[in-house]
């Protein structure tokens, strides 16, 4: 095992660069105990901390509607009338860009 400053990111988003030990043999890396508690710490400064939660699939006329949880909603600074970009990543993940 190698020691490292290997980048972290949670959502697409940079939290910083970590202290970690690396295999040089396969590439995996594992984060310190301490290296952990920082990334915890900086997703929580973010408001990235528990940020993922359960939504729920509506109907509204012939449509289906995906209802957004206000925690999401507001870490994303969306408006009600606001286009988005909805496409399917396989079989199982739904993509919804601003």
């Amino acid at each position: 095992m190698k020691k490292v400053k290997e980048p972290y990111s949670y959502a697409n988003i940079k939290l910083g660069e970590f202290e970690a030990e690396k295999c040089p043999k396969c590439n995996e890396t594992f984060f310190t105990e301490i290296s952990s508690d920082e990334i915890d710490k900086r997703a929580k400064e973010l408001g990235l901390w528990g940020i993922g939660q359960s939504g729920k699939i509506g109907y509204s006329g012939n449509s289906l509607i995906l209802r957004i949880p206000k925690k999401i909603a507001k870490f994303l600074k969306l408006k009600k009338g606001e286009e988005i970009f909805i496409h399917p990543e396989g079989e199982n993940r739904l993509v919804v860009e601003t």
